[in-house]
């Protein structure tokens, strides 16, 4: 089952994110690698949230993603949310 998850950015994520972003991207990648993530990325203009499609049988699988998550620990992520998508059109 797919499911999104929404991350809401603190305002200036883009000066206060450089000391997580490697760890951050590290475990993103390690989702990606296990085949939970989907893909994922910021919204742009504003860059105020990000939004990262899961592929997961379970969604403890992404809430154990969030609490492990640097950017959520450093307080760079203010809300998240996750939903479940329902795919209609493409893989």
């Amino acid at each position: 089952m797919y499911y999104i998850l929404f991350y809401d950015y603190v305002p200036d994520i883009l000066e206060r994110r450089g000391p997580y972003r490697s760890e951050h991207l590290a475990g993103a990648q390690a989702a990606y690698d296990r085949g939970e993530l989907v893909m994922a990325g910021a919204l742009a203009e504003p860059v105020d949230r990000a939004v990262l499609i899961f592929k997961v049988d379970d969604p403890q699988v992404i809430e154990a993603f969030v609490r492990s998550d640097p950017y959520v620990k450093a307080g760079l992520v203010t809300a998240w949310q996750i939903r479940p998508w329902t795919v209609v059109v493409g893989a």
